[in-house]
């Protein structure tokens, strides 16, 4: 199944060049646009993955298709899909080995499942498409749909790879032994880091590193009175006050200690706007280390006594600080089976925890229904935090890192690979070696809370990091690069049948 995504006007260019911060990266785009867009002419750009839903890819495409259009490119957004029930639960698998988690080895009936989807979206798709158009394929998921499309219509195709390890295991081995014969259709390979591409180079790669958008809902400036209707039209905040919005109609949930999930209200005021608060908003995935940030936090609520350093502030600090564990209902997105599975997990563990404890923890399920009330919820939990964490074993890239260091959030991180392409470690936030260590993730979470100063130092200069390195503009730039280059360049099928 093919669905075609309507991506509706975001931000004109004008908008983000009236911030004077912003105003140099938009002139320096649209001067690389003057050159570059010529080149690419009338060709349209397909941007194809498998959800619109939750993750860091189906956040960032409806910006570079919109800004893509506002240059005078078409550029258009389609999801694949399929109802076979065994296909997303493979690509996940797919997903797990590349991060070296997972049983090593495949079946020939998981080929063929792998195979027969891509097929049939392949041939969906072809339909749409014509003869010169530039296909960006995004990661394992509709890999092999290229090689199909060889057989359809003479299209430019190129694998944009989000994911990856920096380390050789078997697991990782496997998994690009799988993908290996799916290389040779495409023209060109992009990965999010050089670390991540694998040791049987395609023939062309170039490395790309992700971007955020710094005026959508995500990422835009919230002043005060505007993140308190947020958090109370979510259900996050009590409602005391009268608000200037009406409520959303699908609102945050929160695990309570009978296990079940129930409005935030329910479960008494949080602290969120009082209390000091530390955050992780990710997917529910076994490699974004909730479980093990949940133990070191739990370790260092029984260690107040050990970890103060005779501050009075300080000890009453570790007292008052809340952890926040939010992600998004898993019964929204359809290509990540697991995520049901990894939040059972994290609720077990909260259960066996004191009712003290419990009270100091909020996980919370964030509706998917309307992408922007989701966005707006997600920038309020981060700016309301104190500190934003990024627990990951694994992360191709990591735009919570991104996002909270745009927001001026002091950050901790792992030294998983994707977030040190982005974290100069104690320079623009902390990384810890061991995401599964509870002591060392506690001692973390002690020594940033402690230091004031450092971490306001440490948020400055990460704002700085990303306006110079992980803004669209950027991102964009390099894309427009890569769509010229292939418009000099004759069509995958074209040149087979010479």
């Amino acid at each position: 199944m093919i669905k075609v995504i309507d991506v509706k006007r975001r931000h004109r260019l004008k908008e983000y060049e009236a911030y004077v911060a912003l105003s140099s990266l938009v002139n320096g785009f649209r001067s690389e646009a003057e050159i570059l867009v010529p080149k690419i002419g009338k060709r349209r750009v397909w941007m194809v993955n498998s959800t619109d839903k939750g993750g860091g890819v189906a956040e960032m495409l409806p910006t570079m298709i919109d800004l893509l259009r506002q240059l005078g490119l078409d550029a258009r957004w389609v999801v694949m899909g399929t109802e076979h029930k065994a296909f997303f639960p493979l690509t996940k698998k797919i997903h797990n080995l590349i991060h070296g988690n997972g049983t090593p080895e495949f079946s020939q009936e998981e080929r063929d499942i792998y195979e027969q989807v891509n097929r049939n979206s392949a041939n969906e798709l072809s339909k749409l498409l014509q003869s010169g158009d530039i296909v960006v394929i995004h990661d394992p998921q509709p890999m092999a749909m290229a090689g199909f499309l060889e057989d359809k219509v003479a299209v430019h195709t190129i694998w944009r790879c989000h994911i990856g390890l920096d380390e050789k295991k078997p697991q990782t081995e496997a998994a690009w032994r799988f993908l290996k014969p799916y290389f040779k259709a495409y023209d060109l390979s992009v990965f999010s880091a050089p670390e991540y591409i694998p040791d049987y180079q395609p023939d062309k790669f170039t490395v790309i590193p992700p971007a955020i958008d710094p005026l959508s809902h995500k990422n835009r400036d919230l002043h005060v009175h505007k993140m308190v209707g947020i958090l109370t039209n979510a259900g996050i905040l009590p409602t005391d006050h009268p608000m200037l919005t009406p409520p959303f109609p699908d609102k945050v949930k929160r695990l309570s200690s009978d296990g079940s999930f129930v409005p935030p209200a329910e479960t008494g005021d949080f602290g969120l706007l009082s209390r000091p608060i530390v955050t992780q908003i990710s997917r529910w995935d076994r490699l974004k280390g909730f479980l093990p940030l949940m133990e070191g936090f739990n370790h260092l609520k029984q260690h107040i006594d050990l970890n103060h350093n005779g501050s009075a502030r300080h000890k009453r600090r570790l007292e008052l600080v809340r952890l926040v564990l939010a992600g998004p209902d898993p019964t929204f997105i359809k290509d990540d089976p697991e995520g049901q599975e990894v939040l059972e997990e994290l609720k077990q563990y909260y259960l066996s925890l004191s009712y003290g404890i419990q009270q100091d923890i909020a996980i919370l399920l964030l509706p998917m229904s309307s992408r922007k009330e989701n966005e707006l919820i997600v920038n309020s939990l981060q700016r309301s935090s104190t500190i934003i964490v990024q627990n990951s074993l694994r992360e191709g890239f990591g735009l919570t890192a991104t996002e909270a260091m745009w927001k001026l959030v002091p950050f901790i991180g792992s030294m998983a690979c994707g977030l040190r392409q982005q974290v100069r470690n104690r320079v623009d936030g902390l990384l810890i070696t061991n995401p599964e260590d509870k002591i060392e993730i506690a001692e973390g979470l002690n020594q940033i809370l402690s230091d004031v100063k450092k971490r306001q130092v440490w948020a400055y200069n990460a704002r700085r990091r990303v306006r110079d390195h992980f803004l669209v503009f950027n991102q964009l730039c390099r894309w427009l690069n890569v769509f010229a280059d292939c418009a000099t360049k004759e069509c995958s099928k074209q040149k087979g049948k010479k």
